[in-house]
């Protein structure tokens, strides 16, 4: 009796590329055996021995290919954690920095056109509102000078909010000014309660008294006082609980920076608005009764996580992850969640100064600005080889797909081929004798 020799060629097929590269295509060695004792038996040695060749080189190819994709994906992936390091560190810069160009901004149609603003001018804009209790702290500073803060009314008054801070641009300035608004703006800062109550009195019935407080020192130069005026209490104010940013020397907050949903930080995010403001270092440190500076307290009460972005669409893009409001520096304003400024912008008078050149430019100004230019090539140089990277991914890929589609056919021929030579093969029966 002769016995019939199966014909086989066990052969794995990699559904993906990214499979490792254990679970390429492997022939079970026995199967060579069967394959060729059966060819061997029917003349095809020859055609076998070439069929188990040819698909050990093509599995052998595909197992290149495969290792030549992973070996990218992995290029890829790293300089992507790379440049996302790098991403976090030109923001940390341009926050350190103060550094925001409005030439390189884009400017709104009805944005209007002015010089910068100087203390000066804030001074005069501020002394303008005549009636008010800003104008009327302003005008007993410039003609009583710093005797003013002797004076038991006035001691506990730290200034004005719109010249407790500057700006290094002045649409910046312009922009923040319209967000908080002329009524705040004008708002009087005081470290403790007890100065608040020393700007206005009130008699048995509850009415103001006009002879008192700020109410009476404005009739005394002149300038009565007519209707509300903000006043602020420092020690009142919930100050910033968090960290700062590491040796910068203008106490700059360390927020979290905004992600969108899928981890990225939203593109033309500049900064926060409270890290944007500049502070005279007298006003830095322990200004409050509480020991803490303006920025953690008064700035970080008005402005909170006010995000700023470099254009309106920039913003829009980012509402996803803006909690506390935002800013585009071509003019687009979100007061809060669900609140959108819209129409032109205003023409704002009363507005942050310009900080002069030395005090808007730390000692280390140079230095970082040769990082922030060394970085940002770096991500080029590094964007450039993310895009080689891809090109070469996508080449694997593709060499991968047609050595598979040639594998795959190459299977199918071996497997007719392997039938015929089964069908040519018949058992003999033994008659008995």
């Amino acid at each position: 009796m002769f016995q019939q020799n199966n014909m086989q060629l066990a052969i794995r097929i990699p559904t993906s590329p990214a499979q490792d590269s254990s679970q390429y295509m492997q022939v079970d060695q026995s199967d060579k055996s069967l394959v060729m004792s059966g060819d061997m038996q029917n003349g095809g040695f020859t055609h076998a021995e070439y069929i188990f060749n040819f698909s050990k080189k093509l599995e052998e190819d595909l197992q290149t290919f495969g290792m030549k994709i992973k070996q990218h994906e992995d290029n890829i992936k790293f300089l992507n954690t790379q440049k996302k390091k790098l991403d976090e560190s030109i923001l940390d810069l341009q926050v350190i920095l103060g550094k925001y160009h409005s030439s390189g901004t884009p400017v709104a149609e009805n944005e209007v056109h002015s010089h910068p603003q100087s203390e000066e001018e804030t001074m005069e804009q501020i002394m303008q509102q005549e009636k008010s209790a800003a104008g009327i702290i302003c005008r007993l500073n410039t003609h009583h000078g710093i005797q003013a803060y002797n004076i038991t009314l006035t001691k506990d008054v730290l200034g004005i909010v719109a010249r407790l801070g500057k700006v290094d641009d002045d649409n910046l300035g312009r922009l923040l000014s319209e967000y908080l608004g002329m009524e705040t703006m004008l708002a009087i800062v005081c470290r403790t309660y007890d100065g608040v109550k020393m700007l206005e009195t009130y008699d048995k019935e509850g009415c103001i008294n006009k002879s008192s407080g700020l109410h009476g020192l404005g009739a005394s130069i002149g300038r009565n006082l007519d209707g509300r005026f903000l006043v602020i209490c420092l020690e009142h104010l919930r100050p910033y609980a968090g960290d700062f940013i590491p040796n910068d020397p203008q106490r700059r907050l360390d927020l979290l920076k905004p992600r969108l949903p899928n981890g990225e930080c939203p593109p033309g995010f500049v900064g926060f608005a409270v890290n944007m403001i500049n502070i005279d270092s007298t006003h830095l440190f322990c200004f409050a009764a509480n020991g803490y500076g303006l920025r953690e307290t008064l700035f970080y009460s008005l402005f909170s996580r006010l995000q700023v972005y470099k254009t309106r669409a920039d913003m829009l893009q980012a509402l996803p992850c803006i909690s506390d409001g935002a800013l585009s520096l071509d003019g687009g304003i979100i007061k809060a969640n669900g609140l959108f400024c819209l129409g032109n912008q205003e023409d704002v008078q009363l507005r942050f100064p310009k900080a002069s050149m030395k005090s808007s430019l730390p000692e280390s100004y140079i230095e970082s600005e040769r990082q922030m230019k060394e970085l940002k090539w770096k991500k080029e140089k590094m964007i450039e080889d993310i895009k080689r990277e891809q090109a070469l991914l996508n080449n694997s890929k593709l060499n991968f797909d047609r050595k598979k589609a040639e594998f795959l056919k190459f299977l199918a021929e071996s497997s007719s081929y392997a039938a015929q030579q089964q069908l040519s093969v018949k058992p003999e029966r033994l008659t008995p004798r």
